[in-house]
């Protein structure tokens, strides 16, 4: 069950991480992973400019994020790919049909520990940022920001750089 599962736990903020001998960088922060700003298509991209997009700029995925804020979900290249060739999707059609909604969000102050948890089933969580903003009548608002998409070879490319063995 997953309200006894301790991964399950950590990964949905319900509990602080519990690993007794946690490796060197298990406490630093997701920040500290210096992730280059994601690319993000608007829900309206057709599956195929997607699909030109993120091979001319070598991109695996993309989040697909509303011109609100609201963060839809994620896609990907291979998804894509096979869902218009199984006849799935259209090549004319908007991205959201092949867009997987089901993904991790990270914050950049969470741990690289949380962040372990999370990639130990995801093969991506997308980094947000919470800001203020504020309207035209001076009302304040949280705005989650996608700040990048984090991958394990994001964070096994940051611990072997910087091993302290």
């Amino acid at each position: 069950s997953k309200f006894v599962n301790d991964k399950w736990m950590i990964k949905n903020g319900f509990l602080n991480d519990v690993q007794e001998h946690k490796p060197w960088w298990w406490n630093i922060k997701v920040q500290k992973l210096n992730l280059s700003a994601p690319l993000i298509l608007l829900p309206e991209v057709s599956c195929q400019k997607a699909i030109e997009i993120l091979q001319e700029k070598g991109y695996d995925q993309a989040p697909v994020v509303a011109e609100s804020g609201l963060i839809l979900g994620m896609v990907t290249l291979s998804n894509t790919l096979s869902s218009v060739l199984a006849g799935n999707a259209e090549f004319s059609d908007p991205v959201t049909k092949v867009t997987y909604n089901q993904f991790s969000k990270i914050g950049l102050e969470d741990s690289l520990g949380k962040l372990s948890c999370i990639l130990e089933n995801d093969h991506f969580a997308i980094v947000v940022h919470q800001q203020m903003q504020f309207n035209g009548n001076g009302s304040s608002f949280m705005k989650p920001m996608v700040f990048g998409v984090v991958t394990a070879m994001d964070l096994l490319t940051f611990v072997s750089r910087n091993d302290k063995k």
